[in-house]
C-alpha cells in the first residue's frame, strides 16, 4: 500500500463516464484499493441522493467511506450515515435568490428537498438534465420561494450559459462575503453558503479523522474541482478538465472516458 491513505474524487467528467456510468474496470479497480486499506471520498455539487448509488456501487460502507455533497455543504459518514457536517444558505437572501431567477424567461430555479428537485419548470430542459443526472424525480411547485420554508443547502439557477455568466458576475458581486456563486457547468450556476468549497470541507473532515493532506490524492476536472486539487498532497486533474485545472495540478491523467481514475490508483496506490 502508498503513503495515500484517501482518495477524493469528484464525479462527473471524472469519476463518471459521459454517460454518466463507472466503468467496470474503474469499479474493480477502486474496490481492490479499498480492500487494501484505500478509503473513498465522494466529493460533487451533488445532493447526497444524487451521490448515494455510486458510493453503493463502490462498496464504500463496507470500506469507510465519505460522501462530501452539495460541493461541500455536506459530509456524510457512508458507513454509519452520520452527518459529520452540514452548512445552508442564508434564510435572508432566498427572496433575493428567487427575483434574480426572475430577471429573464430563460432562467429557472431550482433546490431539493428529500429525494426530489423542487421546481416551477420541471420540463425545462436543463431542470430535467439535473434531474438524470441525480437520478432524482422533480417536483412541481407554484411558487418556488413560497415553497422552501426549510433550510436549504443549496439552490442552482440554470440557463444559457451566456446569460448566466453575466448573472453570475453580477450576483456574485451583490453577495460578495455573504455566499458563495459559482459556475459548475456553463449552464449551472450553483448558490451556496459561505465559503462552501471542496478543500475546506475535506480539510474539516481530515481534522475529524486524523490523515495528513500529504495522505489525500484528489481528481477532478471543473472549476469547483480546483480547490481540492490544490489542497491535496497529490492534486490531479483528468485530460478532459478545463485548462485552469490542468495548469494547476500535479499530475493530469487520461479522461474520465478513458479510465483515468483507475491510471492514478494503478500509477500511486496499487504497486
Amino acid at each position: 500500500m502508498s503513503n495515500y491513505k484517501l482518495l477524493a474524487l469528484d464525479l462527473d467528467g471524472t469519476l463518471t463516464r459521459n454517460d454518466k456510468t463507472i466503468s467496470p474496470h474503474t469499479r474493480d479497480t477502486l474496490i481492490r484499493a479499498q480492500q487494501q486499506g484505500l478509503r473513498l471520498i465522494l466529493a460533487s455539487g451533488r445532493p447526497t441522493y444524487g451521490v448515494a448509488p455510486l458510493a453503493d456501487e463502490l462498496r464504500m460502507s463496507e470500506f469507510g467511506g465519505f460522501i462530501l455533497s452539495f460541493n461541500g455543504g455536506m459530509i456524510i459518514d457512508w458507513s454509519s450515515k452520520e452527518l459529520l457536517y452540514s452548512d445552508y444558505l442564508p434564510e435572508e437572501q432566498k427572496p433575493y435568490l428567487y427575483e434574480c431567477s426572475k430577471k429573464r424567461d430563460d432562467f429557472v430555479i431550482l433546490s431539493y428537498c428529500g429525494d426530489e428537485i423542487v421546481t416551477e419548470a420541471p420540463e425545462y430542459p436543463y431542470v430535467m438534465h439535473t434531474a438524470f443526472l441525480n437520478k432524482m424525480p422533480i417536483r412541481q411547485v407554484p411558487n418556488f420561494l413560497e415553497e422552501v420554508t426549510y433550510p436549504l443547502p443549496k439552490c442552482l439557477i440554470v440557463g444559457d450559459p451566456e446569460p448566466l455568466h453575466e448573472l453570475e458576475l453580477e450576483m456574485a458581486e451583490h453577495l460578495k462575503g455573504k455566499m458563495g456563486v459559482f459556475r459548475s457547468e456553463p449552464f449551472f450556476l450553483e448558490l451556496v453558503p459561505n465559503g462552501i468549497d471542496k478543500a475546506k470541507c475535506l480539510s474539516l473532515l481530515l481534522d475529524k479523522i486524523g490523515i495528513a493532506r500529504e495522505e489525500l490524492i484528489a481528481c477532478g476536472d471543473g472549476f469547483n474541482d480546483l480547490s481540492m486539487i490544490e489542497y491535496a498532497g497529490l492534486g490531479v486533474a483528468m485530460a478532459n478538465a478545463q485548462p485552469v485545472v490542468r495548469e494547476h495540478a500535479d499530475f493530469v491523467t487520461l479522461s474520465n472516458e478513458e479510465d483515468g481514475v483507475a491510471a492514478v490508483v494503478e500509477k500511486f496506490i496499487l504497486h
